[in-house]
């Protein structure tokens, strides 16, 4: 390339490069067909830790030929798929129908979808990392997910196997649902994934046209614009809230209209922080304006209002002397409103985020065995916490 070219020319450059190198690459980490899969596998003690079933009662299954039938390792292990697990599910709550409610945790009756939104001003505080692993957390506890990519820069979309300027086109983003004019059924932008009970509305750099159409929106005066841009998203979800039982909303780093119309549209705020001065104090500000921002909606009409607000700490060392000191200092000023557990900061997650996977995606081998059960304890007991909210909301105990 001419060392004179213009600045755009040389960003052009990059991309084209950079694409087609993301491209390649995806293809090498996800042969033969070039979509990812969940490789991990799940042995009859994971059944009985999850399903709540004794062994002897899947050993009796697997010989009558009942339920769907495991694979067979080298040493006679059984091992069922996360498809073979959900199937499991759905045959032991017919013929146990007084533990459905254990074996298919679907909400029922009037307890409402709960709209999980994971936010903060800075990046780097593991919203996206927060989001998916909560995703496929509930999809392995046996509920209905669906995730919802907010952010331009598609980190979330990324991790479930699509690459935003390729696999994700035109008017195939949440954007195409909630813009102003000639908008689609939120049902159109719904994808499956590669598991089984979460569906995704991927992200691109298409999201930014909302905050162009709002800003005009609100700038010409248009007649109720304050009220269509906060509330487009909830209404959008609530026209396929019968098909799932939490949402997961991952928002940008910014407070931006996308933003606002995912924090107004959740039933449980998550504010992801890193144990570090720095942060917290970007935090703060974010809260500061966030408080100015929802003053301001609210003397026009628009509340925002939340079942549970928490706060997550995220990427915590508990050894580190300065973070235990925020983390205690957070706690003295937050009290309940911080979550018990931590997300921990380990290489397995690094590992995993480097392989475009979740803790729960990595098999035996990828990554030292110690390191992946201490992450994963740490994760599990994150997200115990935030289901044990979702439970609440729903009047279970």
């Amino acid at each position: 390339m001419d060392a004179r070219a213009d600045t755009t020319t040389k960003i052009d450059h990059f991309t084209e490069v950079l694409s087609r190198e993301l491209l390649s690459l995806r293809t090498r980490l996800y042969p033969p067909s070039s979509q990812k899969t969940f490789g991990r596998t799940f042995t009859t003690n994971d059944l009985v830790r999850l399903l709540k079933v004794p062994e002897s009662t899947l050993r009796s299954m697997t010989l009558e030929g009942k339920g769907p039938q495991p694979a067979r390792l080298e040493n006679n292990r059984r091992v069922y798929t996360l498809e073979q697990v959900s199937e499991l599910r759905s045959y032991l709550a017919e013929v146990r129908p007084e533990e459905a409610l254990t074996l298919k945790p679907w909400r029922r009756g009037k307890e409402e979808l709960q709209i999980v939104t994971c936010t903060n001003f800075k990046g780097g505080s593991s919203k996206t990392t927060s989001s998916v692993h909560l995703a496929h957390y509930l999809a392995i506890q046996g509920y209905r997910v669906l995730c919802i990519d907010l952010d331009p820069q598609a980190s979330l979309t990324s991790l479930f196997g699509l690459q935003p300027e390729f696999d994700v086109g035109p008017d195939e983003t949440a954007y195409a649902a909630i813009r102003y004019n000639d908008h689609k059924p939120f049902k159109a932008v719904i994808r499956k994934t590669y598991i089984p009970g979460v569906a995704i509305v991927p992200g691109n750099l298409e999201l930014m046209e909302f905050e162009h159409d709002t800003a005009r929106a609100l700038a010409s005066r248009e007649r109720d614009a304050l009220g269509l841009f906060f509330m487009r998203l909830k209404k959008s979800i609530d026209q396929v809230a019968q098909d799932f039982d939490v949402a997961i909303l991952d928002t940008p780093p910014n407070l931006g209209f996308g933003t606002l119309a995912g924090l107004f549209a959740a039933t449980i705020l998550i504010i992801t922080v890193h144990p570090a001065m720095l942060d917290v104090a970007s935090m703060n500000q974010y809260l500061i304006m966030l408080r100015d921002l929802a003053g301001e909606l609210a003397r026009n009409g628009a509340r925002l209002e939340q079942d549970w607000i928490r706060f997550l700490i995220t990427r915590h060392t508990p050894n580190d002397g300065p973070q235990a000191h925020i983390v205690g200092l957070l706690r003295h000023l937050f009290d309940e409103h911080v979550f018990v557990s931590t997300a921990v900061e380990s290489t397995s997650v690094a590992a995993a985020g480097l392989a475009k996977k979740s803790l729960y995606e990595l098999e035996a081998g990828e990554v030292p065995r110690e390191s992946l059960k201490r992450a994963l304890e740490s994760m599990d007991s994150v997200n115990a916490e935030i289901l044990a909210l979702i439970h609440k909301s729903w009047g279970r105990s």
